[in-house]
Parts: structure tokens; C-alpha cells; sequence
């Protein structure tokens, strides 16, 4: 799972088989260590049973993405790309969350391993 923060925005990027861990499990979770330090950060995603809409929450060592069940599973289940939400931070300011299906690249990367990718639709040679 890859995990994208810019701003005031978050991505996560599930591949083919972290979507079908999260389709049986309802969670699926990374950790980035940093050993110099001695910590790590840990970012994933769980279905949620009670919220209505995609929430996140940072407690200082961890990014949960939070999901609804109905959207969630309307979600793994069908050919939509990704789902998103704009959660209220205060100030009138907004955090951007995006769940995405991760897709292979259209142009080669190095050191980017896409065995594990959904194929690109736009793609039409091997990438």
C-alpha cells in the first residue's frame, strides 16, 4: 500500500492483493521503521461500522483511514478506481482523503515493483 500526504491531503493506493486482505479482513496496514530512531509510523486503512463517511485519524504513530461498510464494499466489489471524502478540520479547512486501486505505471520507473498492480487500462504495451 502506498501512502501519499500532501497538504491538507491523503492518498493510499491498495494493490491486488492488499484489496483482497482488506475485502476479507476488513483492514489492511503498513509500517515504515526508522531504525536510526527507534520508531516507525504505521498508515492502513479498516472498514468502519458505525461512521457515514471516510474519516482519518493520526494519533502521533498512526494514519487510519476509516470507510463505511456499504461504501467500502460497493467499493472492492466493482470496477470504481477510488472513493474520496473532504473531512472538516476546523478553521473551514478540509483534510482530502482518497482510496485508490493502485494501477500500474504507464511509463517505467526504476525500482518500482508493480507485480502486484491492478493493469492499467490506458496502457497498451508492457510497462
Amino acid at each position: 500500500m502506498k501512502l501519499r500526504i500532501r497538504s491538507n491531503s491523503i492518498r493510499l493506493r491498495l494493490t491486488i492483493s492488499e484489496l483482497d486482505q482488506f475485502r476479507t479482513s476488513g483492514s489492511v496496514e503498513q509500517v515504515v521503521d526508522f531504525a536510526m530512531q527507534g520508531s516507525s509510523l504505521t498508515y492502513g486503512l479498516s472498514i468502519s461500522a458505525t461512521s457515514e463517511v471516510i474519516t482519518a485519524e493520526f494519533d502521533g504513530r498512526s494514519i487510519v483511514v476509516l470507510i463505511p461498510e456499504k461504501e467500502a464494499n460497493d467499493w472492492v466489489n466493482s470496477d470504481v478506481v477510488g472513493v474520496e471524502s473532504m473531512q472538516p478540520i476546523g478553521d473551514g479547512r478540509s483534510l482530502r482523503i482518497l482510496v485508490e486501486k493502485d494501477f500500474a505505471c504507464l511509463i517505467p520507473r526504476k525500482h518500482e515493483d508493480e507485480m502486484d498492480a491492478f493493469p492499467n487500462p490506458f496502457m497498451t504495451g508492457k510497462c
